[in-house]
Parts: C-alpha cells; sequence; structure tokens
C-alpha cells in the first residue's frame, strides 16, 4: 500500500453530542483502500456512535465524512453503494430463508435478480451455509445468523466494509474463516474498518489502529509508530497504557509530528 493509494474513508471534525454528552469529539481519522484498520476503545468510548456517523445511521452535530470521495450527508447513495455495515447486534428477516434473505438484500443493492441468485449462493457456500439455505432464519444458531449477516453485507461487493465486532458468538473455525476472508478482501483493495475488544486480532490482522476513549482519538498508527510515540509492549499494553491516560498527550504529539 502507497502513500498515493486513496483515501476511502475520511473524517474531519466528527462530532456528536446527545444534550450535554458528548459521544465522539472532533475526530480526524483518514483509512486507506486495501488497508485493514482496527477501532478500538474501552465500552462506551463511543466506536459504535462513530461507525453509525461514517455510515450514515447517524447524522454528525458537527464535522463531516466522505465515504470514496463522497459526503455521506450530502451524497448518500452515492456514498452508501460503496459501504458493507455489519453491526453489533443486526436484524434479519426470520420468516425469509438464507436464501430468500440475501436475495432479497441484493436487489436491495440493485443487483439483477440472476446476479443476486448467484452472488447469494456463492456466499452462502463461503460460509459453510450453502446446506441450511432454504432454512428459514429463524432456526439460524447465533454464530449462522453472524454469518449470514456478514453475507449480507458482501452481496454487492463493496468497496469499503465496516464491522462493528465481527467474530463476536462465532466458533474459532468461522472466526478464522472471517479473518482470512478479511485479509483476501483487503488484498483486493477492499477497505476495512473494523471494530474488535479482541486485541490479538487487531494486532495480527490491521496495518493500523486508532484508539478511542470518552469520543476522543487518543492514538492512531501502526505499531511501530504507536511504539515509536511512547508506548511499549504488544498492543494490549500501548490500549491500557493510552487509555488509562498515561503519557497520552505525549504519545499523541509524536504521532501527530510523525
Amino acid at each position: 500500500m502507497s502513500a498515493d493509494t486513496p483515501w476511502m474513508i475520511e473524517a474531519h471534525g466528527l462530532t456528536k453530542r446527545y444534550g450535554e454528552a458528548l459521544a465522539v469529539d472532533n475526530l480526524d481519522l483518514q483509512v486507506r483502500a486495501g488497508e485493514i484498520f482496527g477501532f478500538l476503545g474501552p465500552n462506551g468510548a463511543g466506536k459504535t456512535t462513530t461507525i453509525k456517523m461514517l455510515v450514515g445511521l447517524l447524522r454528525p452535530s458537527a464535522g463531516h465524512a466522505r465515504i470514496g470521495g463522497y459526503d455521506i450527508q450530502a451524497q448518500p447513495l452515492q456514498a452508501k453503494a460503496l459501504i458493507g455495515f455489519v453491526p453489533d447486534t443486526p436484524f434479519l428477516y426470520e420468516k425469509l430463508t438464507g436464501l430468500e434473505f440475501l436475495r432479497f438484500i441484493g436487489r436491495l443493492y440493485s443487483l439483477e435478480p440472476q446476479e443476486a441468485g448467484r452472488r447469494a449462493e456463492e456466499l452462502l457456500a463461503t460460509f459453510d451455509l450453502a446446506e441450511r439455505a432454504g432454512d428459514l432464519v429463524q432456526g439460524y444458531s447465533h454464530g449462522m445468523r453472524q454469518k449470514l449477516t456478514l453475507a449480507a453485507a458482501l452481496i454487492h461487493d463493496p468497496r469499503v466494509f465496516f464491522l462493528d465486532e465481527p467474530t463476536v458468538g462465532l466458533d474459532p473455525k468461522s472466526a478464522r474463516q472471517v479473518k482470512d476472508l478479511l485479509r483476501r478482501l483487503a488484498a483486493q483493495g477492499t477497505c476495512i474498518f473494523m471494530s474488535t475488544h479482541i486485541l490479538e486480532i487487531a494486532e495480527r490482522m490491521c496495518d493500523r489502529v486508532g484508539i478511542i476513549d470518552h469520543g476522543r482519538l487518543l492514538a492512531c498508527g501502526t505499531m511501530e509508530e504507536l511504539r515509536a510515540a511512547g508506548g511499549t509492549g504488544t498492543l494490549e499494553d500501548i490500549f491500557l497504557q493510552v487509555t488509562g491516560g498515561a503519557d497520552v498527550e505525549e504519545m499523541a504529539r509524536h504521532l501527530d509530528e510523525n
């Protein structure tokens, strides 16, 4: 990935208030095509609120975000056509079969019926759901639902893929499948923006990570950059140093200079 690779996610001054509460505080962020970006933070840090603003589900109180160069608020159709999104609490249509659900989602993204069906069958096979394609979603286990949600988010071949805790509820084999899939997508140029509490996954998979707490992006960079800015040890060590408040301003100053 070179410096000439285009930015697929851009956030400038992104802010969200709920009355007097400041959920996200003046966030600036950029993520390139082909990059796997880990978005980390304690519970209530502002991760999900940030993601919902980036995908257009929440309107920011201030600032703006662009996806593939399109303003998510001013040009929502163009921006959302590029986005795949796996939320932390997905909604599925219980009375459809897995195959019907994916075909339906494909049609929402304006895929031709034949193409929607082909992509649906391909993704069901990818996620080991082909044998249950004709079963109603209401009979799916939690892990199967999670995999169906991933398949639905990928059916239109998005260029920017947002995942909020993507491996929660998956068995080890399925979690490995998802990680391998994300690596393949990134190698093909897809921008991956992933929120996770599993720091080992983030350290192994992500090209860069951002650490947010109390709505503020406290640190952002590669592992090398985070260590050069004063962090030490593993990503878990650095995460605890940053969110614990130790030398946060000094790390942020070094990262800004780099």
